[in-house]
């Protein structure tokens, strides 16, 4: 397996065991809708919560959550529609960023952004 998709399958599990600590219940993770893909769909209460994961050995190119761009909020929002659409899901919603950086093979930086976009 790419050294970059190792990376990113263990930030995503760190960012799922943390979500979980928070009090939030997973309820998807890697949930595809055409080309778009969310990582994790979590609630707690009546929060829906969708999340991208983004992770990186190092900052050299910029901190994670930099590399989230127009089109990649396109196709995230475009997921997140189509789960709220085939759940029927009428409650609140809100749209996170999970940057972890990691430091080493066990340690990482974990910076959650709430209502990262709309």
């Amino acid at each position: 397996m790419a050294q970059h998709i190792k990376t990113g399958a263990t930030g995503e599990q760190i960012a799922t065991h943390y979500l979980a600590q928070q009090g939030y219940i997973i309820l998807e993770r890697n949930y595809r809708f055409k080309k778009a893909e969310i990582d994790i769909i979590a609630q707690k209460e009546k929060i829906l919560l969708f999340v991208e994961v983004k992770t990186r050995r190092a900052q050299k190119f910029g901190y994670p959550e930099e590399s989230v761009n127009a089109k990649k909020e396109a196709l995230f929002l475009l997921a997140a529609e189509e789960y709220i659409f085939q759940y029927n899901w009428q409650s609140d919603i809100r749209f996170d960023i999970i940057s972890i950086t990691m430091t080493s093979e066990s340690e990482y930086q974990l910076y959650h952004i709430e209502d990262a976009f709309h």
